[in-house]
């Protein structure tokens, strides 16, 4: 990929001549080899990526007509970047769970479970699950996010007298609806 700045002859250019694409970014022009079509048909894991990829295309379309959303992704773009560019790198990646505290969870009601998530743009939602040994939902809610977003609390509402063997799930949602789960037993 070929990068022009301050050049008086492809200044201002954009769009395609014979085998070059020119593509204008910010005071650059980019120029780049045009893309040929393949005559294969797709494979399945390709026809995966590109159902994927439209999936994201319509996400990112739905940023921009949310002009609260709209905002938040565009704070979020360097320079050469947009709203758009941020919201379909979102919609590719799912939060990740870091970290599930248990230290402070001793079944009381009040006791708490902290759980640090992130994302490479926004957790949305923390959802914490709470079964017994026997598999039996003991209780679920979602946990609240400090100041800064990274740490999750979840603080108990139901009485839990036996700990051993209980499973605790929890949930990291972003934005686009991606979700990650880890599970810890105690």
């Amino acid at each position: 990929m070929a990068e022009s700045k301050n050049n008086v002859v492809t200044h201002g250019l954009s769009g395609k001549i014979d085998l070059l694409v020119f593509r204008q970014r910010g005071k650059k022009t980019i120029v780049t080899k045009a893309p040929i079509q393949s005559s294969q048909p797709a494979s399945k894991a390709q026809q995966v990526v590109r159902t994927k990829f439209q999936q994201a295309v319509i996400y990112g379309k739905s940023v921009g007509a949310n002009p609260a959303q709209k905002t938040a992704y565009q704070e979020q773009a360097v320079e050469g970047q947009s709203f758009y560019n941020i919201a379909i790198a979102d919609f590719f990646n799912a939060p990740d769970i870091e970290q599930i505290d248990v230290s402070g969870y001793t079944g009381a009601v009040g006791s708490k479970i902290v759980i640090k998530a992130t994302d490479d743009f926004e957790v949305n939602k923390v959802h914490v699950k709470i079964e017994s040994g026997d598999g039996s939902l003991v209780e679920e809610g979602n946990a609240i996010a400090d100041a800064i977003g990274l740490n999750f609390t979840y603080t108990a509402t139901v009485a839990n007298a036996s700990l051993t063997g209980d499973k605790i799930t929890v949930t990291a949602f972003d934005n686009p609806g991606n979700e990650t789960a880890s599970s810890k037993t105690l």
